[in-house]
């Protein structure tokens, strides 16, 4: 689906302020990192006492080069705002008073505010942070998530600021991280994340059609056979929310409680009719 460039870049540009506002308001006052090239930037910016944005822009600008190669000039150009957006929240923020000195509402919160932030320019086609440029080029090669890729870096990084803070301020960074790549991942996939169905059953017309009055999802229909007695049948294919699924379970345990039914992750549904109360 396509956005206008103006919502598109209004949106970007609330990511880097939510991004901002969760490192130097939560984060960064109190000694917990972020990750990534971001984390190696708070690292730095604490040991030269140089801008925290300065090598933000600057360690970004190789991963900059990196996305335009391998993910095109849209994602670089976005990223490029992304990044340049960040750098001057960042100046906006820096000298206002951080929320709180509880270490752990800190980082929950902080990691909350900037994997807000974060995920909602990866959703609209950006970047603010080299790790993820790398983390969106695997996760088309991979079956991990963007968020379980950033993670994995992210342990490196954290192990650092053990040695440049102290070794409980690694830990509630690993703390703000893993709230930060749960919430990364909600919101690029949303919180109506599609499951797809495939349904064998003897009763394959009433389950359809009880999909259809009951949950407004159109079912398309294959045809099988099974492969010990070769015995052809219906195979029912549909796409429902995460939070549709107990009352899928329950419509097929009434219509046939020996049915066969796999569900599996959907990452992406778009084009053609897909949309609720709508036959696929």
């Amino acid at each position: 689906m396509k956005i206008g460039i103006m919502k598109k870049t209004g949106l970007l540009c609330l990511g880097s302020f939510l991004a901002a506002v969760g490192l130097e308001i939560f984060l960064v006052p109190n000694r917990i990192i972020d990750g990534g090239i971001i984390g190696i930037s708070i690292l730095l910016s604490h040991i030269t006492r140089l801008p925290l944005s300065l090598f933000v822009v600057v360690l970004n600008l190789p991963f900059l080069y990196i996305g335009y190669k391998h993910i095109g000039k849209t994602f670089a150009l976005s990223t490029l705002f992304s990044v340049l957006s960040l750098a001057g929240w960042l100046i906006f923020f820096h000298p206002m008073p951080k929320m709180t000195n509880d270490l752990f509402l800190a980082a929950v919160f902080g990691g909350i505010i900037v994997g807000l932030g974060v995920g909602l320019i990866i959703r609209y086609g950006g970047s603010l942070d080299g790790t993820e440029v790398i983390a969106i080029i695997l996760d088309k090669r991979t079956g991990f998530s963007v968020g379980e890729i950033v993670m994995f870096f992210n342990l490196f990084i954290l192990a650092s600021a053990g040695f440049v803070f102290s070794w409980d301020k690694a830990m509630y960074s690993l703390v703000a991280y893993f709230v930060a790549f749960k919430i990364i991942d909600v919101t690029i996939e949303g919180l109506d994340e599609s499951k797809g169905v495939i349904i064998i059953s003897d009763n394959p017309d009433e389950i359809a059609a009880a999909l259809l009055a009951r949950l407004g999802r159109g079912v398309t229909v294959l045809y099988g056979a099974g492969g010990f007695w070769g015995k052809r049948k219906k195979v029912l294919c549909s796409v429902i929310t995460r939070l549709e699924i107990a009352k899928l379970k329950m419509i097929i345990y009434e219509k046939d409680k020996d049915a066969f039914v796999t569900i599996h992750e959907v990452h992406e549904v778009f084009g053609g009719r897909a949309r609720k109360r709508a036959i696929h």
